[in-house]
C-alpha cells in the first residue's frame, strides 16, 4: 500500500494501478500491457477503473471471469485501507444527502454523499489517495466526514440522478410552496395563510418527476409502485420481489401534482378525489420496451394514495418451466387446459401470480383457431389475441352479466377473471356445461378448498362433479440470488419440521441468501411460483357430496399424489432455489 502521507493528494495513477492488480493476481502480466497500451492510445475522461472495465480483461484468479470495475474497486478498498461500499440507491435518503453537498463541489470533485446524520457524511469517492476535499467540507459542513471507496461508474451515474431529481422536487417547491395545497382531500382541514395556489401538474419539474419515478421503477424491477401521502411528505415506496422500500419523500404539494400527473397520463378525473378511481398507462422506455401500468387511487386521511402496478410485457412469453412448473405438474396442467370444455380454478391470495399463470396459459392456447374472451375486474394486460372485457359495476357490467354477453360471442375459452359469488359461480358452470372451456381464479389457501368453497357458495355438488376438471393453488417465492447464495449444512430435524411428510430422503445441505451488489444485499433477485396441482379425478369426483369435509378432499388428492405446496416449496430448496425460510414464510402450515 503507497505510503498516504506523502500520496494523500494525487489522482490514482494507471502503472500503480496495473502493478496492484499484477500483484494481487488479478491481471496477468499479458493482460496489464494491453490494457496500458489501450488505455495510454486513446484519450478518455472517464476514470481509469472505468476504462479498465470497458476493456473486459480477464481475471487471472477465476476462470471464465472478466475483471469487473467492481472487482477492482472493492481490491483498491482494501489495498489503500478505506471501507469499500456498494452503492444501492434505495438505501440512500436523496433529499437528506444532496442537501448536506452542493452539486457544485461533488461534481468537481467526483464525490458521492451516500448517508447523513447530525454527526457524520459518509461520502463516496473513487480516489483512494485524494483527500484534499476531506477537510474542504468538515469545515464547510461542520461535520466528520467518512470517505469510502466506490465504483466510479455508479458514482458518476448516480451523482447526476440524485441531484436532477433533488433540483426538480426543490423548483416545484419553491414555486408553489411545500405546505397542503388548494383542493387538497385531507381530513385535517388545515388552511395556511399566504400560500401559494395549486402545483400544475404539466409543470416541467413535475414531468421530470414523474419521468424518472417510473424510469427508476422498472430499472429496479419493482412490482408496484406506491404513493402515500402524509401530512407534511408524501413517501414513495417500491414493491420488489415482493417486499416494500422506501424510495423517496417529497412535500405534500409535490406530491399531490406528481399524483395529478399520472392520473392525467391515466386518463383518470383529475378533479375527482373523494372516490376511488381506476386507470392504465402504457409507456416506451428509452430502449423501445413497452410496460403497461394499472392505476388504482383511493381516498386517505392525507390525501389521494396511487398505486401503479407495473406488468413486465415478457409474462406472456414464459413457458411453464419459466414460471416453476416441474415436469409432472406442467403434464397435469395441459391436460387440463387442452380439454373441449369444463372449468379449471387457480387458487391463491392476492400477488400470488394467479393472473400471470392464467395469461401465459391463454397466450399458448391463443391460436387462430379458437375465440378466447376474458371478463376482468379490471383489465391487467392488454393483449391483442384476446377479447377482453372489463367489469363495470356502475353500468351493470359484473362477472356474471359478462359471460352471459361472451356466452353470445361464439367463444371457445372464456377467461373470467375472478368467481366471487353464487351466480357468477352459476353461470361459469353452465358455460362450461355448453361446451366451453372456463378458466377463472379462486381466494382460496390451497387447492383442495377451492372445491369446498365453490359448495359454500352455494355450487351444487353434483355440477361441481359434472364441470370441474382441475384446480391449482399457488404462491410466489423470492429466488435466491444465483451471485451470492451460500451452501449450509442442515439436519434432519430442522428439515422435517418445516416440510412434514417430505417424501424423500432429506437433503443435508441447502442454500441460505447472503447479500450482493446483484441483489442489493437482500440475498434474492426474483420470485417464482410453487404449486400445488390437483386433477378432479372420478375417484375423487365419486367423493363429493354437501356435507363432506375439507380433510377427506385434501385426504383424497394426497392418495392420488397431490403435491402440496409446503412439498412442492422444499423442492425448490432443495434444488438451491429458494432458501428454507422464504418457502415457510408463504406456504400454508400444516397443510402438508
Amino acid at each position: 500500500m503507497p505510503d498516504t502521507s506523502t500520496a494523500k493528494h494525487r489522482t490514482l495513477q494507471l502503472d500503480e494501478l496495473l502493478a496492484g492488480l499484477r500483484r494481487n493476481g488479478l491481471l496477468t502480466e499479458r493482460a496489464c500491457e494491453l490494457a496500458k497500451q489501450s488505455i495510454s492510445a486513446g484519450r478518455s475522461d472517464k476514470h481509469l477503473i472505468a476504462q479498465l472495465d470497458a476493456l473486459d480483461l480477464p481475471r487471472a484468479d477465476r476462470a471464465n471471469t472478466q475483471l469487473t470495475a467492481e472487482a477492482i474497486t472493492a481490491w483498491l478498498a482494501e489495498d489503500a485501507g478505506l471501507p469499500y461500499a456498494r452503492i444501492d440507491p434505495l438505501k440512500v435518503d436523496v433529499a437528506a444527502v444532496t442537501a448536506a453537498v452542493p452539486y457544485a463541489y461533488a461534481a468537481r470533485a467526483k464525490l458521492l454523499p451516500l448517508a447523513v446524520n447530525a454527526e457524520r457524511i459518509k461520502i463516496a469517492t473513487a480516489e483512494p489517495w485524494q483527500r484534499d476535499w476531506v477537510a474542504d467540507l468538515e469545515q464547510s459542513t461542520g461535520k466528520t466526514i467518512e470517505p469510502v471507496l466506490a465504483n466510479p461508474i455508479e458514482i458518476e451515474r448516480y451523482l447526476v440522478e440524485f441531484y436532477a431529481l433533488s433540483r426538480s422536487v426543490h423548483a416545484s417547491q419553491t414555486e408553489r410552496g411545500s405546505g397542503p395545497v388548494s383542493g387538497f382531500a385531507s381530513l385535517e382541514q388545515l388552511t395556511e395563510l399566504g400560500r401559494k395556489g395549486q402545483l400544475d401538474a404539466n409543470d416541467r419539474h413535475v414531468v421530470n418527476i414523474v419521468d424518472w419515478l417510473l424510469q427508476y421503477a422498472f430499472e429496479q424491477r419493482a412490482s408496484d409502485i406506491h404513493m402515500e401521502p402524509r401530512r407534511d411528505a408524501g413517501r414513495i415506496r417500491f414493491r420488489i420481489d415482493g417486499v416494500l422500500h422506501d424510495v423517496y419523500q417529497v412535500p405534500a404539494s409535490v406530491m399531490t401534482a406528481v399524483t395529478s400527473r399520472v392520473k392525467i397520463l391515466g386518463r383518470m378525473n383529475v378533479a375527482e378525489k373523494r372516490r376511488p378511481q381506476d386507470g392504465r398507462i402504457k409507456t416506451r422506455s428509452p430502449e423501445g420496451q413497452e410496460i403497461e401500468l394499472r392505476l388504482s387511487t383511493m381516498p386517505t386521511a392525507f390525501g389521494e394514495k396511487l398505486v401503479m402496478r407495473v406488468f413486465d410485457p415478457d409474462v406472456l412469453v414464459k413457458n411453464f418451466a419459466a414460471l416453476g412448473f416441474n415436469d409432472d405438474d406442467e403434464q397435469h396442467w395441459r391436460q387440463m387446459t387442452s380439454a373441449p370444455n369444463g372449468i379449471v380454478l387457480v387458487t391463491g391470495p392476492t400477488g400470488s401470480g394467479k393472473t400471470t399463470t392464467l395469461y401465459s396459459t391463454l397466450k399458448q392456447l391463443a391460436t387462430p383457431q379458437v375465440n378466447i374472451c376474458t371478463i376482468e375486474d379490471p383489465i391487467e394486460l392488454v393483449e391483442p389475441s384476446f377479447n377482453q372485457m372489463q367489469v363495470q359495476t356502475n353500468i351493470d357490467v359484473t362477472f356474471a352479466s359478462g359471460v352471459r354477453t361472451v356466452l353470445r360471442q361464439d367463444p371457445d375459452i372464456i377467461m373470467v377473471g375472478e368467481i366471487r359469488d353464487l351466480e357468477t359461480a352459476e353461470i361459469a358452470t353452465q358455460a362450461a356445461l355448453t361446451g366451453h372451456l372456463v378458466l377463472s381464479t379462486l381466494h382460496t389457501n390451497d387447492a383442495p378448498s377451492a372445491l369446498t368453497r365453490l359448495m359454500e357458495l352455494g355450487v351444487p355438488a353434483y355440477l361441481i362433479r359434472a364441470t370441474l376438471l382441475g384446480v391449482v393453488g399457488q404462491r410466489l417465492v423470492r429466488q435466491l440470488c444465483p451471485h451470492c447464495k451460500s451452501p449450509v449444512a442442515i439436519n434432519a430435524e430442522r428439515w422435517a419440521t418445516a416440510i412434514p411428510n417430505w417424501p424423500d430422503a432429506p437433503p443435508t445441505e441447502i442454500h441460505e441468501p447472503i447479500g450482493c451488489l446483484e441483489c442489493r444485499e437482500t440475498g434474492y433477485l426474483g420470485r417464482v411460483g410453487i404449486y400445488e396441482v390437483m386433477p378432479v379425478s372420478q375417484s375423487l369426483s365419486s367423493i363429493l357430496h354437501a356435507d363432506i369435509d375439507l380433510a377427506d378432499i385434501r385426504a383424497q388428492a394426497l392418495k392420488e399424489h397431490m403435491l402440496p405446496l409446503r412439498i412442492a416449496g422444499g423442492r425448490k430448496v432443495a434444488a438451491g432455489e429458494t432458501s428454507l425460510d422464504e418457502v415457510v414464510r408463504v406456504s400454508p402450515p400444516g397443510l402438508s
